[in-house]
């Protein structure tokens, strides 16, 4: 796996976290808990069953992203869902929590939707 790409330069200076340094095995971690989700999740509506179908065909392998937050705060993180154009669903190391993101001129911005992958993903 490879470091996620340098900030460009002219990108204010923030904290920098690599989810990799923070935490080495969290693919093996995320997979886990997405899976754990997959496992409970209902499937007894067609919207249930629907929700779910879409979140396993939009989820990706865990891949090192950055996520730009409020105050210039970048971190790097995980995403686990492809985008759609408009919003990518990631793992946030430091808070062990997944977060929907806006996808931005400059990459995901979170936007404060947190909790489970499939709930941040369902609720757009």
């Amino acid at each position: 796996m490879s470091a996620p790409a340098e900030p460009p330069a002219d990108r204010p200076p923030g904290p920098r976290f690599r989810p990799a340094d923070l935490m080495p095995d969290a693919p093996a971690r995320i997979e886990a808990l997405i899976a754990a989700e997959i496992a409970r999740h209902p499937t007894d509506t067609p919207q249930a069953r629907a929700t779910l179908d879409d979140f396993l065909a939009a989820r990706i392998p865990p891949e090192p992203v950055e996520v730009q937050f409020s105050g210039a705060i970048y971190l790097d993180c995980w995403a686990v869902t492809r985008s759609n154009g408009r919003y990518t669903v990631v793992w946030l190391p430091l808070a062990g929590y997944f977060a929907l993101c806006v996808d931005g001129q400059f990459g995901p911005l979170d936007i404060g939707v947190h909790g489970p992958a499939i709930a941040c993903f369902a609720s757009v």
